[in-house]
């Protein structure tokens, strides 16, 4: 699932359409869960639920680190969608901080297409996956790259191609947001905006679906409808 931002509705209303089965499917969420959008104070909401996986997104790491520094705290509720976290009544706050923080940073999902890791932002060109994945808990650096970079999709626009990283079949970013789905080598970017409306091009919600056969799913938010194509 790529970017929420608050789009929870929309979100749902996309699974119903999709017949989707709590009891039997699941979501893996590339993160940004949270800002821009009119719900995101239901993120714990979610996280409490068995069926929905996410990993962290950078706007879950800012609300992470609002609690440290008067800084990230202006900035994050200026400018960067925040605004909605201080309407949230301060008993609540720890609790959903609570949640947030036991986010992983990536996730590798086994499927009958392969094995397809999930990642927010970015991983370093020339780095095969297993090795990013050992740094990445150890090195903030490497936790900042995951979480914010778009170096990759920034040499993509320029040179028209990018390198794969080995070790992995397929790995699934969001973050960046794309007027359709990006595939690329062995990427896939999926974030099309969802909070995003006064952007035409964007303001949708995609998904895709990666067993038992890969296809994408989208969700106007604006104007709630759908769509679905082969991945």
């Amino acid at each position: 699932m790529g970017d929420i931002h608050g789009s929870f509705s929309a979100f749902e209303q996309m699974l119903q359409r999709l017949a989707f089965d709590r009891s039997r499917d699941r979501v893996f969420s590339v993160g940004d869960l949270i800002d821009r959008g009119q719900e995101s104070h239901r993120v714990i909401e979610f996280l409490n639920y068995d069926w929905f996986h996410a990993i962290m997104g950078n706007h879950e790491r800012m609300l992470l680190d609002s609690e440290y520094s008067q800084a990230v705290l202006e900035n994050w509720t200026r400018y960067n969608g925040g605004a909605w976290w201080r309407q949230v009544p301060e008993n609540m706050r720890p609790r959903i901080r609570n949640v947030v923080e036991k986010l992983p940073l990536a996730f590798e999902v086994s499927t009958a297409n392969g094995h397809i890791g999930i990642v927010h932002a970015d991983i370093p060109t020339g780095i095969p996956w297993h090795q990013f994945i050992r740094t990445l808990e150890a090195d903030p650096d490497m936790e900042e790259y995951a979480l914010w970079s778009r170096n990759r999709y920034k040499h993509f626009k320029m040179m028209g191609r990018t390198v794969p990283v080995e070790g992995i079949d397929l790995v699934v970013f969001g973050h960046t947001p794309v007027s359709k789905p990006l595939r690329t080598a062995n990427f896939y970017y999926i974030d099309t905006g969802a909070s995003l409306l006064d952007d035409r091009s964007l303001g949708k919600l995609t998904m895709l679906q990666i067993q038992p056969v890969m296809t994408l799913h989208q969700f106007n938010v604006r104007t709630e409808t759908e769509e679905h194509t082969p991945a």
